[in-house]
């Protein structure tokens, strides 16, 4: 390319539109600018944004794109001019399509594997790209904020620049190559979902005001219903009044912490110019459920719920299939432009500590932003130190107010202070009579010589029960023992496991929630996943020994609407003889039982809650997999290990392969069927959508459960064993009532009726 055409070094083509590197790159670098500028780094985002694509200056490049020519690394060239001038936009702009690299060291010799080795690489010949000189100016060295100071900080300071570039580059590329940019957005202002908010608030406070004159209200009813009003109030004054920071909100189960949160979300938002409101929870079960609620208050076009089963991605893999809102949603989810977000702990905190592209693309938008962590007792222990981390950084160097909300509030004060987040101050700290209050279980201990006979005999002489395991073996062990024989109807029983795939779990509550409404026969095995904010409410409750937050959680849907007082609502607890738990449950048992010895009246007490925490955390490793340790001091010689670290990062560890359903049937009439969707897949049809929409049809099983099945014939294997799906010959292998059998040999066991 001589000089004279550097001025028509092409960036894209669109049929007969021809859009140049130097208009591209302007266009990325005044986006990248306006993102970052909101934690005062607009010149450092805008070097990276100008620089990103100067090796699209190369001949090299050029014949790719014109002539269809071999692919050519285009990204190490901004790395090697900005290097000196600013180390988070080299690292940014080097990853800004694979994804950021580890440094390496000094040493390294050329390749393409760290930074160190790709900054050496030679651009001679057909890949030098030096004509970008012609056209661009090298800035001055743009100032680093003083609280990027040491290794952790860097290495998420890196994270918010690779994000603003990241979704600038796809932004403004995705504006060309369709003509115009696509019609993001259109959701109403926070302005007017407050409003909305104070519309809901008045109608709490306006039946206090009408409760007073009711007679058929009892006076516990009446005060009931001004305590929670209390709570909305405070969060409602204190949303006001609060600066920016990190908080608590901790309220027990019934007394309303989810409007109220939003309330302080939308006060808080309206004083200090937030953009977004973010709701951090750990079960994908309720995440629905919450949206839901969200959406009649302020608008199902304003609240996005980004997890793998989301609406808007279920739909067919066919744009003209999806309206306009799904299109919008979609668009939303990959880089959070939402004023609403509902999203789960895996999807927050593994996109923080992710180097590719994809995943990243939503961080900056987490800045200026509140966050509000549902059930926040519920942050790994074994991840605890990188997730407190994590939530420092936002909240000291990238305006987010954090609130912690849960009934049963970690103590994780130690944890923050060691992070520099010395004042976790809290928004209701009339909580305690609020316990007394709404106390609606009374907790009684069974002991720990039950077996799985004893336990089923219990549930059967109840019309009304619900009996919750820690292992995923129990629960139809002890469905087998509540249906053998036709003792009881099927219709009365109900097994909920992760066995069951998302599908048959929603039909399953739905026909729960149904039958404890009608007043009908509803007796329930099920593990954890029922615990956290499932809205369901049984008059008896039995809970495995397990945390005592885990204990607690399952107390919540024993008398939950308060239709009988606590004396009448038995919670019981016991254990299973000789049952043997996974190694963090029984860490989690250990402490529990530490807190029963030493307050055995007590065990829903703030004061046991307290106990209880200190109490786990010290018996835990809570940074197992040496995140901090890299994230401080490197690994392995590279300082900054940004793909080592991402790539260990997994909230819930992945060694299971997932198996999917090809069920007759779905949740809804939107949805495609199961066996619709594992037809294409069979079919060699692969795709981001429709392995989402495949997800609510999924169960995860462990590698050596898969190879078994794979063995006996009860699945046949995709993709070296990634996938599976369960074959035709053994569809009794499934069963919507208990869901997968993964005992191979007896998989043929369980028949659906």
């Amino acid at each position: 390319m001589t000089s004279a055409e550097s001025t028509k070094a092409l960036a894209h083509i669109r049929e007969d539109e021809e859009e140049t590197v130097k208009e591209h790159l302007e266009k990325v670098a005044n986006l990248t600018k306006e993102y970052a500028a909101i934690f005062e780094s607009g010149d450092t985002a805008y070097l990276a944004g100008n620089f990103h694509d100067i090796g699209k200056y190369s001949s090299a490049f050029q014949k790719h794109l014109l002539y269809n020519g071999p692919a050519v690394d285009h990204s190490t060239p901004g790395a090697i001019e900005v290097k000196s001038l600013s180390l988070p936009a080299a690292y940014a702009i080097m990853g800004h399509h694979g994804g950021i690299p580890n440094s390496g060291t000094r040493g390294d010799k050329c390749g393409e594997e760290t930074f160190f080795q790709r900054i050496k690489k030679e651009f001679i010949g057909n890949g030098d790209y030096s004509l970008w000189k012609s056209e661009i100016v090298l800035p001055a060295k743009p100032i680093l904020p003083n609280w990027v100071c040491d290794n952790v900080s860097f290495l998420f300071y890196t994270r918010m620049i690779f994000s603003c570039l990241v979704d600038a580059d796809y932004l403004k590329t995705e504006e060309f190559m369709n003509g115009a940019p696509l019609p993001r957005g259109e959701y109403e202002s926070l302005e007017c979902l407050h409003e909305k908010m104070q519309k809901k608030a008045l109608e709490f406070y306006d039946l206090e005001r009408r409760s007073l004159d009711d007679a058929d209200k009892t006076p516990e009813e009446k005060l009931l219903i001004q305590k929670k009003n209390d709570v909305l109030r405070a969060c409602i004054e204190n949303g006001k009044n609060f600066e920016k920071g990190l908080y608590t909100l901790t309220v027990p189960t019934g007394g309303g912490k989810t409007f109220s949160s939003l309330a302080f979300a939308l006060e808080h938002a309206m004083k200090h110019g937030i953009s977004r409101i973010i709701y951090v929870i750990t079960y994908t079960s309720i995440i629905d459920q919450t949206a839901d609620f969200f959406e009649k208050i302020l608008g199902a076009k304003n609240v996005l719920p980004h997890h793998s089963g989301a609406e808007y991605l279920m739909k067919d893999s066919d744009k003209d299939n999806l309206t306009s809102d799904d299109m919008r949603r979609s668009w939303a989810a990959e880089n959070w432009d939402a004023p609403i977000i509902v999203t789960t702990s895996v999807q927050f905190f593994e996109s923080i500590y992710s180097n590719k592209p994809s995943r990243c693309r939503k961080l900056h938008n987490i800045a200026n932003s509140v966050i509000i962590f549902d059930e926040a007792q519920t942050l790994p222990a074994n991840l605890l130190e990188s997730c407190v981390s994590a939530i420092a950084q936002l909240v000291k160097n990238y305006g987010v107010t954090a609130v912690l909300c849960t009934a049963t509030q970690p103590t994780l004060q130690s944890y923050f202070d060691a992070e520099g987040c010395n004042d976790i101050r809290e928004i209701y700290p009339q909580s305690e009579d609020l316990y007394a209050l709404l106390k609606r279980t009374t907790i009684l201990d069974l002991g720990e010589d039950f077996t799985y006979d004893i336990i089923a005999d219990r549930i059967k002489n109840t019309e009304q029960a619900l009996c919750v395991v820690n292992l995923k073996d129990s629960a139809p062990e002890i469905y087998e023992r509540l249906t053998k024989q036709g003792e009881l109807p099927n219709e009365e029983c109900f097994c909920l496991t992760t066995h069951l795939c998302s599908t048959d779990r929603k039909i399953q509550l739905d026909k729960i929630r149904w039958r404890l409404k009608e007043g009908l026969p509803c007796r329930v095995v099920s593990t954890s996943l029922i615990e956290a904010g499932v809205d369901v409410d049984f008059p008896v409750v039995y809970r495995e020994y397990a945390g005592l937050d885990s204990i607690l959680q399952a107390a919540g849907r024993c008398n939950r609407n308060g239709t009988k007082s606590a004396a009448d609502s038995p919670a019981y607890i016991f254990g299973f003889d000789g049952t043997k738990n996974a190694h963090t449950t029984s860490q989690n048992i250990s402490a529990f039982k530490t807190v029963k010895k030493n307050h055995p009246n007590e065990l829903d007490a703030p004061v046991s809650v307290e106990e209880y925490f200190y109490e786990a955390y010290n018996i835990k490793n809570t940074d197992v997999k040496g995140i901090m340790k890299w994230s401080k001091k490197g690994f392995d010689g590279s300082q900054f290990p940004f793909k080592k670290i991402a790539d260990e990062y997994k909230l819930i560890d992945q060694n299971t392969r997932t198996v999917y359903i090809p069920l007759e049937y779905s949740c809804g009439d939107a949805f495609p069927t199961g066996r619709e969707l594992c037809e294409r897949l069979r079919n060699g049809e692969r795709g981001r959508a429709l392995f989402r929409a495949l997800g609510m049809y999924s169960v995860e099983v462990y590698e050596s459960q898969l190879e078994e099945m794979r063995r006996v014939g009860v699945v046949d294997c995709f993709e070296d064993g990634d996938f599976a799906i369960l074959s035709d010959n053994f569809r009794n292998s499934y069963s919507s009532k208990t869901g997968l059998c993964t005992n191979a040999e007896g998989g043929i066991a369980f028949f659906d009726e």
